[in-house]
């Protein structure tokens, strides 16, 4: 009786040892997908209210292979089509991107893609001096700890301005893990907008951002933000410039 014991236990243990073995061994999956929800009380975009201060409603979905590759779909409701340029078609932003990530070193990751902002039906191109508001991108980043350095260059006009192919953004950013789910993000960027009189649609945005996440793809954020837009660019009388500085909440839920 007391080797049949004993030979049980050792089965069992030898079961458990197999099944944690499994279990810490188990194949990486060869591509996600996940998709998210959510609101905010002002999308800015690179310290610019899409919006025209009002929240949005936002959704997208993202695939990504093992390999590094991914790619997704990303959109929004917007105005300043029709509050800004003036067109009467414009109320949409679709974005659609894809790259590849990976490691240079154990320490330093890099990002590369694509990405075209599309703005369905819009009709700012029947607004004298404005183009098709839609726009692409091409884009690369490099992370270092909690630090990362992004450079953005269009290849085409750049959101419905004239002449504006070759557009930058320069950005910089970290992300400070304070515990308990608490993340502080500050951030600096450079806009520039070629071809434009006295260099008007150049800027500078600022931001801080407090994001909390509850856990079960739920997350909310806080973000200070302020620009240098110039009034002469993006201020359109009565409504105020879009740059102007606020203070912007969210939620979003990923699964």
């Amino acid at each position: 009786m007391k080797l049949k014991a004993t030979s049980a236990l050792v089965l069992s243990t030898l079961l458990a040892g197999t099944a944690a073995m499994a279990q810490t061994t188990a194949p990486e999956p060869d591509y996600t997908l996940s998709y998210n929800v959510g609101v905010t009380s002002d999308y800015r975009f690179r310290g610019i209210s899409q919006a025209s201060f009002d929240p949005a409603l936002q959704a997208g979905v993202d695939f990504a292979h093992k390999s590094g590759f991914y790619l997704g779909v990303w959109g929004s409701n917007i105005k300043w089509i029709k509050d800004y340029v003036g067109a009467t078609d414009g109320s949409l932003e679709v974005d659609l991107y894809g790259g590849f990530k990976g490691a240079l070193t154990k320490d330093v990751a890099f990002d590369i893609g694509v990405i075209g902002y599309q703005y369905p039906s819009n009709t700012a191109a029947d607004v004298a001096g404005f183009v098709n508001a839609n726009t692409t991108e091409v884009y690369g980043a490099l992370t270092y700890s909690m630090f990362t350095a992004k450079y953005s260059r269009s290849v085409s006009n750049f959101i419905a301005n004239s002449n504006s192919s070759g557009s930058q953004y320069f950005e910089v950013a970290a992300n400070f893990d304070l515990g308990s789910g608490f993340t502080l993000t500050p951030h600096v960027g450079r806009q520039t907008i070629p071809n434009q009189a006295n260099d008007a649609g150049d800027y500078t945005d600022y931001s801080l951002t407090l994001t909390k996440d509850f856990g079960n793809g739920l997350t909310a954020s806080i973000a200070a933000i302020g620009t240098d837009a110039k009034d002469a660019f993006y201020k359109v009388a009565p409504r105020d410039n879009l740059g102007k500085s606020t203070v912007v909440v969210g939620v979003k839920y990923s699964f």
